[in-house]
């Protein structure tokens, strides 16, 4: 979320979107609850769920948590309720599960020589769940929403240093042209974020609780923080929904939602990583499972870098070094992840950096001392989510040898995002992975980006990432994604430990269950007879 939600909350008094997000990108996790089916487990997803055929009809109810009583069904909001987004709308692209760029509501698309001008062939006979047809309008009318400042988008600042909304035109209803100010290899690959969902023209005042989009599902209710449905869209371009409707419930603490499910009351706790323990505890029921998905999500403590002592570069790698990442691994997770070392770009990614910087506690106490830095020094978490309490005992049990005393505060889960998450100086969040390398960089460590949960800002680090996307050689433009993440492991201020495998719960009824990070596949979603 944050990763919060996929991604979190802002400074500016914004709230994150469970990660805490879009993030922010994955694609599809398919569900169904059908009356038979045989343990099996996606190509992702080391799941226990059932796999089987889906009866037509019927209505799943998911629990969430909310991104904040002020959420909004406004998709390039950081506000967003999230796990509406993919139900009413369709982006110009999606995400394929081996993070190739796929067609969504464009078909095609193509660049000039440069990388400056892209040229997108729409999908024709669209329709709007009020009836409208989808043009190239509501196309170039939904990123130059992203990108006005008063909507403050985590997506504009990804956007913003090479778009503007003067780059964008129509030549026709089914032709949308995007000039970019400078080259951008990768630019598809950004509009693959869930902020990208295509909104009607001018529908900036409404969209918020209108929820109208393209989407398998259209709005039929929506109460910020609280309950809402959604019914199934019978002319979706892509054929309607298995589903009649799904009811979303809000539930803040992590416990309450996987209480619910144990007593029957939810079919699915979205965004959820449930522990070690409770993950036992739910496979032992009568009616639930888990899902597990390798390295879905990254945990973080965010060193706020313009509040005290984080201004200081030395005691940030100080607190980097402190720490022995398989200590954290195991009692945090279990072991049920991959090392970090700090830096947030996944193994698995092609632009990758094996870099890490060993951890020293001799040298982090002498860092420490050469700054003054003696008191106790107060981490924050919260329920919000499984992993953060046991990560934040971790770190502190960790550091010890290296002279850090950290004294652990836990604040309320319905407002961590608000009143903790980039407002404290130090604490702990979460993110999931599947943004590519460009999104990653820019939008959760570059200045001036609303989701740069440190607010680190280093000319460097931003010099290197232009440099990436101004490249239209592979190779080079790697080597300048991986001299960013030398950048961001030596100097910014994020803590990075660990890659976590989530693991999720769901009722015994659900098959097909399948997850890329996180979003759903809602024209999979189906009930038994």
């Amino acid at each position: 979320m944050n990763g919060a939600a996929d991604g979190p909350g802002r400074g500016s008094g914004l709230s994150r979107r469970t990660l805490l997000g879009a993030a922010a990108i994955a694609a599809p996790l398919g569900l169904g609850l059908a009356a038979c089916g045989s343990a099996s487990s996606g190509a992702s997803a080391e799941a226990t769920a059932s796999t089987g055929t889906a009866a037509k009809g019927g209505s799943m109810r998911i629990a969430r948590p909310p991104a904040s009583s002020a959420e909004s069904l406004d998709p390039a909001s950081s506000l967003s309720a999230y796990e509406y987004l993919g139900a009413l709308y369709n982006r110009l692209v999606k995400q394929a599960e081996d993070g190739s760029v796929l067609p969504d509501l464009a078909t095609s698309w193509e660049s000039s020589a440069d990388s400056t001008t892209w040229t997108f062939a729409l999908r024709k006979g669209v329709t709007f769940h009020n009836g409208k047809a989808f043009t190239s309008a509501d196309a170039a009318y939904t990123l130059a929403h992203i990108l006005d400042p008063k909507i403050e988008s985590p997506q504009a600042a990804v956007l913003s240093p090479f778009l503007s909304a003067s780059g964008i035109s129509t030549p026709d209803a089914g032709t949308l042209v995007v000039k970019l100010s400078s080259p951008n290899a990768e630019f598809p690959s950004l509009l693959m974020n869930y902020n990208c969902y295509v909104i009607p023209d001018g529908s900036a005042k409404t969209i918020g609780s209108t929820g109208i989009g393209t989407g398998p599902f259209k709005l039929k209710s929506f109460v910020p923080a609280g309950q809402g449905t959604v019914l199934a869209n019978k002319n979706h371009f892509g054929g309607a929904p298995i589903l009649d409707s799904i009811v979303f419930t809000a539930i803040a603490d992590i416990q309450a939602r996987v209480n619910a499910l144990l007593a029957g009351q939810v079919d699915l706790i979205a965004q959820t990583n449930i522990d070690y323990a409770t993950s036992k505890t739910v496979t032992a029921s009568s009616i639930a499972t888990t899902a597990t998905v390798k390295n879905a999500e990254w945990y973080v403590m965010p060193m706020l870098t313009k509040a005290s002592p984080f201004t200081d570069v030395n005691v940030r790698e100080a607190f980097k070094i402190a720490y022995q990442p398989t200590d954290l691994l195991d009692l945090a997770l279990h072991g049920r992840g991959t090392v970090a070392n700090n830096n947030p770009v996944p193994p698995s990614d092609a632009n990758y950096l094996d870099y890490k910087v060993a951890p020293d506690p001799d040298k982090a106490k002498s860092l420490l001392k050469t700054a003054g830095l003696s008191a106790t020094q107060q981490l924050y978490t919260s329920s919000y989510d499984a992993v953060l309490t046991p990560l934040a005992l971790a770190y502190q049990s960790s550091v010890k040898n290296a002279g850090l005393n950290i004294s652990i505060q836990t604040a309320s889960a319905d407002s961590y995002f608000t009143d903790v998450w980039m407002q404290k100086p130090f604490c702990v969040s979460y993110w999931y992975t599947g943004r590519p390398v460009d999104q990653l960089l820019n939008q959760i460590f570059r200045a001036g980006s609303s989701y740069n949960e440190t607010t680190w800002s280093d000319a460097q680090f931003g010099s290197v990432l232009d440099a990436a996307r101004k490249e239209s050689d592979a190779a080079k433009r790697k080597q300048h994604y991986q001299d960013a993440q030398k950048i961001l492991v030596d100097r910014s201020g994020s803590i990075v430990p660990f890659f976590a495998d989530r693991t999720t719960g769901l009722s015994k009824k659900v098959v097909n269950y399948k997850e890329y990070g996180f979003e759903f596949d809602y024209l999979h979603i189906g009930f038994a007879a």
